[in-house]
């Protein structure tokens, strides 16, 4: 009854111009009729809670349905979010400000509240950090961002009035990249993706992938047109993905950077940095990290208490076995996984 549910559910929603759209793809990179490869779509969302952009993403149209069953849906990470995560506890990091106050010591940046901070502090903090970033508190992927330089806003009165107006009430000094990480795009900080999972006091490292962007914005979410790749080791071992282009990328297309084998710098310290602030709010025990690599070391940027499933299961990224991450989460939950 619960799956026909979420099919009901995901039928309603669902842009079958954009179901036929993804089945050209996958197509295209199977051979299968186009047909067949709509009725597995639609089996797919019942038998699997597993709607069309993932059927693509995830390779499904090759797969088995042993090897389909190792994959973790968005109804599985919605799950463990609800019975890992606190919700009360979840505002540390939902709430840009409450995470900043709370994770102070690992975000290694300055930072302003503007709600509280008077006209004159602003200026202030300008003139101390020429370059800002001003954040919308509750948003996410890349909205409601936008950088800021002080030579270009002599106004400061009007500048103080237009923030709070949109409600940009964090004011955060600009992250300095590593010069390697400025390889992969210069114009946006690159951040690399930690989700750790909490079990027993002891801090597990699910997976690791790097952002970046595409030369055309500021930030490198995925949303705003970035790309992603899969690190192991600090190593990236397969092209990046866009979800803007549908395409891969072994070259940067806009920096010309050899991507797969590209490492990145201090990786190691940055995963220790995220293991000790996992265990600062215990009550939040599945979170996925954004960690960028300053001239000075690591820094974290957030948490999200609501880490992707998707990115870390990219088919084409996947080893020649292509099982999901699911027998992971598995091993290290054990019947917790399921709920209760």
């Amino acid at each position: 009854m619960h799956k026909l549910k979420t099919f009901l559910r995901r039928m309603r929603t669902m842009s079958f111009r954009r179901m036929a759209m993804y089945a050209d793809k996958a197509r295209a990179d199977s051979g299968r009729p186009k047909l067949l490869i709509l009725v597995d779509m639609f089996w797919c969302v019942f038998r699997y809670g597993v709607g069309y952009l993932d059927y693509l993403t995830f390779g499904f149209v090759h797969l088995s349905a042993a090897q389909r069953r190792t994959y973790m849906t968005m109804n599985d990470n919605l799950r463990l979010t609800r019975t890992l995560n606190d919700p009360v506890k979840k505002d540390l990091f939902e709430d840009k400000l409450a995470f900043v106050r709370q994770f102070g010591d690992y975000i290694n940046r300055g930072w302003l509240d503007l709600r509280t901070a008077s006209q004159e502090e602003f200026a202030a903090f300008l003139r101390r950090f020429p370059v800002v970033f001003a954040k919308q508190t509750d948003n996410f992927g890349g909205h409601g961002v936008s950088r800021i330089r002080a030579v270009d806003n002599q106004d400061v009165a009007a500048l103080y009035a237009e923030l709070l107006e949109n409600r940009q009430y964090l004011i955060e000094q600009e992250v300095v990249q590593h010069i390697e990480m400025n390889r992969l795009c210069q114009k946006s900080v690159n951040t690399i993706r930690v989700v750790t999972l909490l079990k027993d006091g002891e801090v597990h490292v699910m997976y690791a992938l790097v952002r970046m962007g595409s030369g055309e914005s500021y930030v490198d979410n995925i949303s705003s047109g970035g790309m992603y790749a899969p690190v192991q080791d600090g190593v990236i071992t397969a092209p990046a993905f866009c979800d803007k282009t549908g395409e891969y990328y072994e070259i940067h297309p806009a920096t010309g950077t050899k991507l797969v084998g590209f490492e990145i710098p201090m990786f190691r310290e940055g995963i220790e940095l995220v293991r000790r602030a996992a265990l600062v709010v215990p009550e939040v025990r599945y979170v996925g990290w954004d960690i960028a690599i300053s001239t000075d070391g690591p820094v974290i940027i957030e948490g999200n208490t609501i880490p992707s499933y998707d990115m870390c299961q990219n088919y084409h990224h996947l080893a020649e076995r292509k099982i999901g991450v699911k027998p992971r989460f598995v091993q290290v939950l054990g019947k917790e996984f399921y709920g209760k």
